[in-house]
């Protein structure tokens, strides 16, 4: 009989002080990226490296994606990913996070097989490219054919538990082929819920909490991050939340 293997949790980040929270709650991994207001952006070499150096048993797993939008990228486009990739794995990222697609909008696989070469060495996950995709499962044979390690899916919904019809049907399609990593709204309370009717192991979530604004009564303008609520400013790793999902996570048999 096939022991099957404990939970992982990815958290993704946007700081050092989110990588800091991530280990400090036990997380297996970090999605280090910034502009997660609109789904997150490739960060900058300097971050990436600092938050390599933080860590001691979480992996810093690095996204690529060069501006918010569409996943269909130039030529121009996929050179700057490619050299994103190689400056994350010469500071020693543990893996990126990529996926490109073509003008039909079905996974590219041209496009992510160059950049899956420029990740040689590296783990590599599908982002939510995935979601949007044409015909979700020639993507996901794709996806098998071309050797990546993981997929992050939302089950093509905005949040998981609807998601879990199609979640539940690739992790059988995977047969451990791939890992699938279920996202969208996946927080303590429900996680055990989510891996019971997936089955998935692993899981990833952008736990975060508005920051209030400082008051200037004066200001004619306002550079508030996208989607904060009316008197904050920004957002940041919420270490409660993290905690909660960690162990949440870990308690499912």
């Amino acid at each position: 009989m096939t022991e099957t293997r404990a939970v992982r949790v990815e958290i993704g980040v946007e700081s050092l002080a989110g990588v800091r929270i991530a280990e400090a709650a036990g997380a297996d991994r970090v999605e280090l990226c910034t502009g997660l207001a609109v789904g997150g952006l490739t960060p900058s070499a300097a971050l990436i490296e600092a938050a390599v150096l933080e860590v001691v048993d979480t992996e810093v797993h690095v996204l690529i994606r060069p501006r918010p939008g569409d996943f269909r990228y130039t030529a121009e486009e996929v050179a700057i990913m490619r050299a994103d990739i190689e400056l994350a794995r010469r500071v020693g990222a543990h893996g990126v996070v990529i996926g490109v697609l073509d003008e039909r909008g079905n996974l590219d696989a041209s496009a992510n097989a160059e950049l899956l070469a420029a990740a040689d060495g590296l783990e590599v996950t599908c982002h939510r490219a995935f979601d949007v995709c044409a015909d979700p499962f020639a993507g996901f044979d794709l996806l098998l054919e071309s050797g990546f390690t993981r997929l992050l899916t939302s089950g093509r919904q905005d949040s998981v538990l609807d998601g879990v019809p199609l979640i539940t049907q690739l992790v059988n399609l995977a047969d451990g082929r791939i890992d699938v990593m279920a996202c969208g709204g996946v927080r303590a309370d429900n996680a055990r819920r989510v891996i019971e009717l997936t089955h998935v192991r692993d899981l990833h979530a952008a736990v975060r909490v508005p920051v209030p604004e400082l008051p200037h009564p004066d200001a004619e303008v306002s550079f508030a991050e996208f989607g904060a609520p009316r008197g904050f400013d920004h957002f940041v790793t919420d270490a409660d939340g993290v905690s909660a999902l960690c162990v949440a996570a870990r308690s499912t048999v």
